[in-house]
């Protein structure tokens, strides 16, 4: 009795045509990150469409979701909010605006520091941030369920070891830094 083969791919016929051309080239990485490239694509489309039935955009659950992880009382300063998100001070502000003229986040001045502000949660924007982490992760785990449970641990803990090492600060690869 033979194992299956299992079905081929886009990623698979793209290796091949490569190997035809150069047979000493190594395809591992065309294996992993063109996957990786494809899924995503899929996802971040999964994930549009998830967030627009909630009346979201993804920038917007970004910042949603942010303050909703920090806790009661649902607040960051901007600064915070800009190293969650990965954007700049600028895109940060605009989106603020967006956010507050839509109800869903208030500014106020700090309390400890007059000069600082804050960024709260109102009661809509928290609605709305669990509305669309619900969904999300119904729709991404009905994505998952292609796969076994075991597969899914696993993938997500292989995943995790590469995205460590990829993220791993440069010092800390010499040891002479």
């Amino acid at each position: 009795m033979t194992a299956e083969r299992p079905a081929m791919d886009e990623v698979d016929r793209i290796v091949r045509a490569w190997q035809q051309l150069q047979p000493d080239l190594n395809s591992t990485p065309l294996h992993v990150f063109s996957r990786i490239s494809r899924i995503a694509w899929i996802q971040e489309n999964l994930r549009r469409d998830v967030f627009a039935k909630v009346g979201l955009d993804g920038w917007e659950f970004d910042v949603l979701s942010a303050l909703r992880r920090a806790g009661d009382p649902f607040q960051l300063t901007p600064r915070l909010l800009i190293q969650e998100t990965l954007v700049t001070s600028g895109t940060m502000t605009t989106r603020l605006d967006k956010l507050q003229a839509r109800g869903l986040v208030t500014r106020a001045r700090a309390p400890e520091d007059g000069r600082s502000v804050v960024v709260q949660l109102s009661a809509e924007g928290i609605r709305l941030a669990d509305e669309a982490i619900s969904a999300l992760m119904d729709a991404e785990q009905e994505f998952l369920d292609a796969l076994p449970a075991g597969a899914q641990e696993q993938m997500g803990d292989a995943l995790r070891s590469l995205l460590l090492a990829l993220e791993a600060p440069a010092d800390a690869e010499d040891p002479s830094a």
